[in-house]
């Protein structure tokens, strides 16, 4: 609990400071843009980010349900909106997988198998991601949106080869049992070369056990080709609705006779994201502050300027990362609450 508060206001000092660089120059003309925005708009983002984590859960649902346990939707969607809180307040989102195990744990999932159940979604979900990647760039190649962003879009390259490294790592962690066995006896026998483990044998015995078991729950994911598929296409709806948002928020700010003759379109507003994120994944700093925001203004002022780009910058921040992070947090300790009743 010392470190989540110690995040926390860590986050809380890098929002000042972003909302300071934001709003320092054009402050009073930013708040009036905010003032008249269209609330239908921001609500249709805000649904529309919702309704992407509606199909992330539908995701997760499937995928534990496959595991032979009954697990709501409800249940699910609670889930990933915790996680939001404990991705948004740790450094490269790595605090969201470790809750998830715990959450499924504390359901009455077992270890072993709830590892698999994250692990194996998180397969999918980079793969839609990194499908997704690769779209934008072909996309962009093609269209040429970006052209005088060329530091952030070598960024963006890097970022994609991250991820797609990622995925490949996580596919052979899962279904290499003979990679995994090697990596657990190496590693324990190092640690007993150390003094560090006692009864060498009897460790090597259970994590052989383990392995073998997660082994079973990968091949078992694997052979549902169809499960695979439709989890996928979930996660590649959950990323359109997150990447799409931005142009709602965008209509909520523009005046609408004038949008046949804008830059930004659904396409572009999705490219743009996809690369914003992109490069978000790994900034080392509580929900990438700073450079998700410097990303945003960069690829999404090529589409608009000035106090519509920051206004814009300021409303997409707060539905896709400071609601989610917020309903997290209330949902966290409430949870917990319950926990400290039974």
């Amino acid at each position: 609990m010392k470190s989540l508060k110690k995040n926390s206001i860590i986050l809380f000092i890098i929002t000042v400071i972003v909302l300071v660089c934001v709003l320092k120059d054009d402050f009073f003309n930013i708040v009036d843009t905010l003032n008249h925005a269209n609330l239908f708009w921001i609500f249709i983002a805000l649904i529309s980010f919702f309704i992407g984590i509606a199909f992330e859960a539908r995701a997760y649902q499937e995928i534990i349900e496959e595991y032979q346990y009954q697990y709501s939707f409800r249940k699910s969607f609670k889930m990933l909106l915790i996680t939001k809180f404990f991705n948004g307040i740790t450094p490269f989102s790595s605090g969201g997988q470790p809750m998830q195990i715990y959450l499924l744990k504390k359901d009455g999932i077992r270890l072993t198998k709830a590892t698999n159940i994250i692990i194996q979604n998180f397969i999918i979900y980079q793969a839609a991601l990194v499908t997704y990647g690769l779209i934008a760039i072909g996309i962009n190649y093609y269209f040429q949106f970006f052209e005088k962003v060329v530091l952030l879009k070598h960024l963006v390259m890097f970022g994609f080869f991250m991820n797609t490294l990622v995925m490949i790592g996580l596919i052979i962690v899962s279904f290499s049992s003979k990679f995994n066995h090697f990596m657990v006896e190496k590693g324990i026998s190092l640690l007993a070369k150390l003094k560090l483990v006692k009864n060498k044998e009897e460790k090597l015995a259970t994590w052989r056990e383990k392995v073998d078991d997660f082994h079973e729950g990968a091949e078992y994911l694997k052979k549902n080709k169809m499960l695979c598929l439709r989890t996928f296409l979930y996660n590649m709806i959950y990323l359109t609705c997150n990447y799409g948002m931005p142009y709602f928020v965008f209509l909520a700010l523009v005046n609408q006779s004038s949008l046949p003759s804008l830059p930004l379109t659904p396409l572009t507003a999705i490219c743009s994201s996809a690369y914003v994120l992109i490069i978000g994944s790994f900034v080392p700093i509580p929900g990438a502050s700073g450079g998700i925001e410097y990303g945003y203004l960069r690829f999404f002022g090529n589409f608009m300027g000035g106090t519509l780009l920051k206004a814009s910058l300021l409303i997409w921040r707060t539905i896709s990362y400071y609601i989610p992070m917020l309903i997290g947090a209330i949902l966290f300790n409430t949870r917990l609450k319950e926990g400290e009743n039974k």
